[in-house]
């Protein structure tokens, strides 16, 4: 352990630490100035896209026999927090990557990795994930998008909601029944191409936040696909969503803790400029203690996550309790410290012209998607009971 205090005070392995430079040092300078016309234009920001391509950090976690860079779970969170601290639309590339293409990775054939994570890995197309149905929320097993076999094929018809990237991925792993007798167990995963005939995308959809990282539904009309585009076995869709999500609430818990880092790091800087009644605001006791809260909230969450991130890489049984505790604990974090960061600049922290109340609608989804606080609650819970 280090004797001097630091407020990056998780200790991480040389190795780590300049992953975190390298990703900064390309947010700052090619990825954050992307940001707020993003947020106003609700256009995806093809620059950050090409920067973080160009530097690898647009999909990290592919192993290297496919391609790509092999980073570990906590290396993929930490570039996922450094460029949620530029731009938490932007950081749903590298995010969503993950979730799209780990089915592949837990459960798919080796000739089915092979056809579609060196693509990824190339940054040749983004990889979506499709579980979510107008009906069928946080209650995913009652979905009701139907695969049928046909012969060497299997056809597709459904629609999903709430689809990260939809429309500009190019790939998809869908979640469809198979078996409606079976309910859950009667759930198969299916990779679908954009360019399959029958698939289409609604309208974008009118966030509160992450404007520049498209959400829409997806459509699936008759939609006919090889049969080896199964990943894993029949059946067994459902278990491979739920594993995918324990990996990947991580993910989220690293964006929130990237979300509230750029708050902090933006108010911290403001009020030891801004003056009032004759002094810097950061002289204030008032506000120093607002300041400590946030740090405090904002390492608790860091520290979280990094343990969750490590679970995730060895693969610990206790896994799903961390990485719904990661995800919930951080995200609340995040939308307390950004919104006390608007507080922190007064009116002008409620205006377009600064970048916290952007930060503060942003951090508001991270409460919301890959289950929400209260199934995240739900679900530690249930773990805890089990023990």
């Amino acid at each position: 352990m280090t004797s001097e205090p630091s407020f990056d005070a998780y200790l991480l392995p040389e190795e780590h630490e300049a992953v975190r430079e390298a990703v900064r040092e390309i947010c700052d300078a090619k990825v954050a100035p992307n940001a707020a016309e993003a947020d106003e234009t609700g256009e995806f920001p093809k620059a950050s896209y090409e920067a973080l391509r160009a530097s690898d950090f647009h999909a990290p976690h592919i192993p290297v026999e496919y391609g790509g860079a092999g980073a570990d779970a906590l290396a993929t969170a930490i570039v996922i927090e450094e460029v949620a601290r530029a731009c938490a639309a932007s950081s749903l590339i590298p995010a969503v990557n993950k979730l799209g293409t780990l089915p592949l990775l837990l459960a798919a054939s080796e000739e089915l990795k092979r056809r579609y994570l060196p693509q990824v890995a190339r940054g040749e197309g983004m990889f979506s994930y499709c579980l979510s149905e107008p009906e069928a929320g946080s209650d995913a097993a009652s979905m009701t998008t139907r695969a049928v076999r046909d012969g060497d094929s299997y056809v597709l018809n459904g629609v999903k909601r709430w689809i990260t990237n939809a429309g500009v991925s190019e790939y998809y792993t869908v979640f469809a029944v198979t078996d409606p007798s079976a309910r859950s167990r009667g759930i198969s995963a299916f990779v679908v191409e954009k360019s399959d005939p029958g698939v289409s995308f609604g309208a974008p959809e009118k966030k509160l936040g992450i404007k520049g990282s498209p959400t829409r539904e997806v459509y699936l009309d008759d939609v006919r696909i090889p049969a080896d585009r199964m990943i894993g076995d029949p059946g067994t869709g459902f278990g491979t969503a739920m594993r995918t999500l324990d990996h990947t609430r991580v993910t989220i818990a690293a964006q929130a803790v990237g979300i509230a880092q750029g708050a902090l790091d933006y108010a911290k800087g403001y009020v030891k400029e801004r003056k009032q009644f004759g002094k810097a605001v950061a002289e204030f006791q008032g506000i120093q203690f607002m300041l400590a809260d946030m740090g405090m909230k904002l390492e608790a969450a860091r520290q979280l996550t990094y343990a969750a991130a490590a679970k995730s890489e060895r693969g610990d049984a206790d896994l799903t309790f961390f990485g719904a505790a990661a995800k919930c604990f951080a995200s609340d974090a995040a939308m307390e410290i950004t919104t006390d960061a608007v507080q922190l600049l007064g009116g002008y922290g409620y205006t377009r012209d600064y970048p916290v109340e952007r930060m503060m609608r942003d951090a508001k989804i991270t409460q919301i998607y890959e289950g929400t606080n209260q199934v995240q609650r739900i679900v530690m819970a249930r773990r805890l009971l089990q023990d």
